[in-house]
């Protein structure tokens, strides 16, 4: 797969965000379902007048269904005519048409390399959920998970630190034939607000299928006493499913971030993240 645009075409950087509730996930799907990608491709189209042509978009992270999304970024290449027509009317045009539960915040040609998925660097989530006895904030309830114990943030922060850095995520990972669950675990910290709503902030470089979801399901199970803090450290090491780490619900779930390099060094990272990763052999040089 090459980051060459092909000629007569401009790459153009999208920053969106959406309330996934009633999205079937980013990715376009077989059966008409609602997508993110489906409903941005669809008004792309509409507003260029571009028929029965589709731009593909391609993202920096492919969001579950159920999963929101604030900093969302994708790109898209189209042709130089059409950009040059529309560029100063398109992000206007895209607010009036897009249904209100996705929004693009902004539009611009793309540098050089740029790639919205392999360029990335990181990726930064928030799970945000709370052990109120009451439950949750009706205003709140599409976007923060009631869990009904108490949790003891401290513990759950002891066992996070356990699980930083490049490891194989297996454990913690859906599996996809002939992908790595390989990762960088960047960042995994936990912080009570005021109003008691527990936030999660989850960074790595990037997240295989369910990973996210999977890391605070064990996390949780740490905060409510049901396992001691070494125990997803435990569950990491052995690289196989255990069916005590319950995958989380996804309204929790919020993307809030991606990060790319400096310009000149975007093509390079892409080059870089299509490498298939293995972890050192010990003893070995």
């Amino acid at each position: 797969m090459s980051d060459e645009v092909q000629p007569g075409f401009v790459r153009i950087r999208l920053d969106l965000s959406y309330d996934g509730a009633d999205f079937h996930g980013w990715a376009k799907q077989a059966g008409g379902r609602r997508t993110v990608q489906g409903e941005v491709e669809d008004a792309l189209r509409t507003v260029t007048r571009s028929g029965t042509t589709t731009y593909e978009l391609t993202v920096a992270g492919r969001t579950d269904a159920g999963v929101h999304a604030r900093g969302q970024v994708a790109h898209v290449d189209l042709p130089a005519g059409v950009w040059a027509e529309h560029k100063g009317k398109l992000l206007k045009r895209l607010a009036g048409r897009l249904p209100k539960d996705v929004r693009v915040w902004a539009l611009r040609e793309a540098p050089a390399g740029f790639n919205a998925r392999f360029s990335a660097i990181w990726r930064r989530y928030a799970y945000r959920v709370t052990d109120n006895p009451g439950g949750v904030d009706p205003l709140l309830r599409g976007h923060v998970l009631w869990h009904d114990w108490p949790l003891d943030v401290d513990a759950m922060n002891e066992a996070a630190r356990g699980l930083l850095g490049e490891h194989d995520f297996a454990a913690y990972c859906k599996r996809r034939e002939g992908a790595t669950t390989i990762r960088t675990l960047q960042e995994l910290s936990l912080v009570r607000g005021e109003d008691g709503i527990i936030t999660a902030t989850v960074r790595a470089d990037a997240f295989c299928h369910n990973m996210v979801r999977s890391l605070i399901g064990a996390l949780l199970f740490v905060g409510d006493g049901h396992r001691p803090p070494d125990w997803p450290g435990k569950v990491l090491a052995a690289r196989v499913r255990d069916s005590a780490v319950h995958v989380v619900r996804p309204h929790g779930l919020t993307l809030e971030e991606v990060g790319y390099p400096a310009d000149g060094l975007l093509a390079a990272r892409s080059k870089e993240a299509r490498n298939r990763r293995s972890l050192p052999v010990a003893g070995c040089c």
